[in-house]
């Protein structure tokens, strides 16, 4: 995976005919990636950021629409090697009469597809790509809207309309998400892809993007440390970080802290704002989590690892903290590691 001071360039096509929700959407969860989960938990990730920026035939502003203005950040021939392009979606006139004033974007996205870049659509942002040529040959999806314009005027597509996202063509440069709100998809697929599953589940929890039918629990991480200036008790928090597994961690750390076991408590409590046991169980539930999103390992020995010999306490305590079993909560984010083949991640 590159670097994570080698940013992914993404350039969010804008056209006259682009709706704002998608555009918008993907510009603020994309800038999120590397940076929103810092911000929120404290928690450094290192992983590859996205720059996307929103480009169009000219620098000027322009209404999109649905009226929401749209203010391109530079002009198509400024933008010569973006890593990604993504067309969303379009409100397309009953005569498509909007196809014949395309041919400025249609001749950049085909330059910029030969030159290397991955191309991406949402909802009927696919009827731009097949105008350019690009799905010729390929599986692809749109919304189901518009099935019957690709059957009459783009015949060579296999169209997919039952998918939500189909990545196509070689090294799957070519990805075409359904629905207008498939964006959200798209958007966790390029980040599983290009900084890897766990930044895309951490973008899912801070955006709660996804099966919302269990409500915000499992969406939920352990709060950011306060910096709260209690030098004791955040050499506690530091040695707890690694030994938060041990049997009895808080009784070590009353005696690391040399103070009484209710001086100890009282202060833990005023510096961090959960009790000394609870701030334990806070801290092993969120390490359980990241166990169920990156491995395969049985519930019962994660239950182990993070500290509980009894493993019916630890899924009541999961349940209790997170709204969901630990079970469910391994369906709702393993899926992100496997968007696509592992030979496809970069």
């Amino acid at each position: 995976m590159p670097a994570a001071d080698n940013p992914l360039s993404i350039s969010l096509l804008a056209l006259p005919e682009t709706t704002p929700s998608a555009l918008y959407g993907l510009f603020e969860v994309l800038g999120a990636v590397g940076v929103a989960w810092t911000e929120l938990t404290g928690e450094e990730t290192g992983v590859r950021r996205f720059e996307p920026r929103i480009v169009s035939r000219c620098r000027e502003p322009f209404r999109s629409a649905l009226g929401v203005p749209v203010a391109p950040d530079a002009a198509l021939q400024e933008i010569a090697t973006p890593d990604v392009i993504i067309v969303t979606d379009l409100a397309l006139d009953t005569g498509l009469e909007c196809l014949a004033s395309w041919d400025a974007e249609v001749t950049w996205l085909k330059a910029r597809f030969e030159a290397g870049a991955m191309i991406c659509s949402v909802c009927t942002g696919s009827v731009l790509l097949a105008e350019a040529g690009l799905l010729d040959g390929m599986e692809a999806t749109t919304h189901w809207g518009v099935t019957g314009v690709f059957a009459q005027r783009y015949p060579a597509v296999h169209l997919r309309p039952e998918r939500i996202l189909c990545p196509s063509g070689s090294e799957h440069r070519i990805v075409t998400a359904g629905g207008s709100s498939s964006w959200a998809d798209l958007a966790l697929y390029l980040v599983a892809r290009f900084s890897g599953p766990a930044e895309a589940a951490r973008i899912a929890k801070v955006f709660v993007l996804g099966d919302r039918a269990d409500g915000q629990l499992p969406f939920a991480a352990m709060a950011r440390p306060r910096d709260h200036g209690d030098a004791v008790i955040g050499r506690c928090q530091r040695w707890l970080g690694d030994h938060y597994d041990e049997r009895n961690p808080v009784a070590s750390m009353v005696a690391m802290s040399g103070l009484a076991e209710r001086t100890f408590k009282r202060r833990f409590k005023r510096a961090t704002g959960y009790a000394p046991i609870d701030y334990v169980q806070a801290l092993r539930v969120e390490e359980a989590k990241q166990m169920l999103e990156t491995s395969g390992a049985p519930t019962d020995e994660i239950a182990l690892l993070v500290g509980y010999d009894d493993p019916a306490f630890f899924r009541r305590l999961f349940k209790r903290s997170t709204g969901v079993t630990p079970a469910r909560y391994r369906k709702r984010y393993r899926h992100l590691g496997m968007a696509m083949p592992a030979e496809d991640l970069q």
